[in-house]
């Protein structure tokens, strides 16, 4: 599971130039790097033209239609029932890092607030849990970079997220009902070293190097029950 680390800040304060020219720095160190943003607004994506098989399935009621074409992919989907984290991991499975834009009050992700002075000095961190480091043009106590240093704030994240010991990169992660549960150095070799070892027993799977296991119980997905 990639590590998120998503950027928030005041409306205007530069939080999507401040996110791009950090990805711009980390794919350029050769990071796959995916993006998922929020926006309070909606509507802005246009609906299915009337007629098309894709708005035909969403008028039958079908919640999430995905449509495949040899140049990309574009998916709906009713609502949204699951954390940023729990998203990024779903969304970007051979991503090496997830940027976010938004989430300032998601639980358990790290956020780098970026501010402007001519927005505001009120900072989000006295209001919002996991600031990590703040990218400001005013002087800011604590772990923080000028907001022109893109190159910094990239470096940051790739210390602390990317290279060995720094972040979860080849950890084992666990999503329980779409939250991330902790675990600790022991549990994590322990749960990596049992699954490993069934799934180096099956046949097809020499030489694999990632894992997907999915469970579920309690409840039955048939018609009425």
């Amino acid at each position: 599971m990639a590590p998120f680390v998503t950027f928030i800040g005041r409306h205007d304060s530069g939080k999507t130039t401040l996110a791009r020219r950090v990805a711009r720095h980390l794919l350029k160190k050769g990071y796959r790097v995916a993006v998922l943003k929020s926006t309070k607004e909606t509507g802005l994506l246009p609906d299915d033209p009337p007629g098309t098989d894709t708005a035909g399935y969403r008028e039958e009621g079908v919640a999430e239609v995905a449509l495949v074409a040899p140049d990309g992919m574009v998916l709906r989907r009713k609502g949204l029932r699951e954390s940023p984290r729990a998203l990024a991991f779903r969304l970007f499975p051979d991503a090496d890092i997830v940027l976010g834009e938004g989430f300032k009050h998601a639980e358990g992700v790290p956020k780098i607030e970026v501010a402007r002075a001519e927005v505001s000095r009120s900072l989000l961190r006295e209001e919002v849990p996991g600031v990590v480091a703040v990218a400001a043009d005013f002087s800011v106590e604590g772990t923080s970079f000028d907001l022109a240093d893109h190159a910094g704030v990239a470096r940051f994240i790739e210390e602390r997220f990317l290279r060995p010991g720094g972040g979860a990169a080849g950890r084992p992660r666990l999503l329980v009902d779409g939250r991330e549960v902790p675990l600790n150095a022991y549990v994590r070799g322990s749960l990596a070293g049992v699954l490993w070892g069934f799934i180096g027993a099956l046949r097809g799977t020499a030489g694999a190097v990632c894992a997907e296991i999915r469970l579920c119980r309690g409840r039955s997905r048939r018609p009425g029950a």
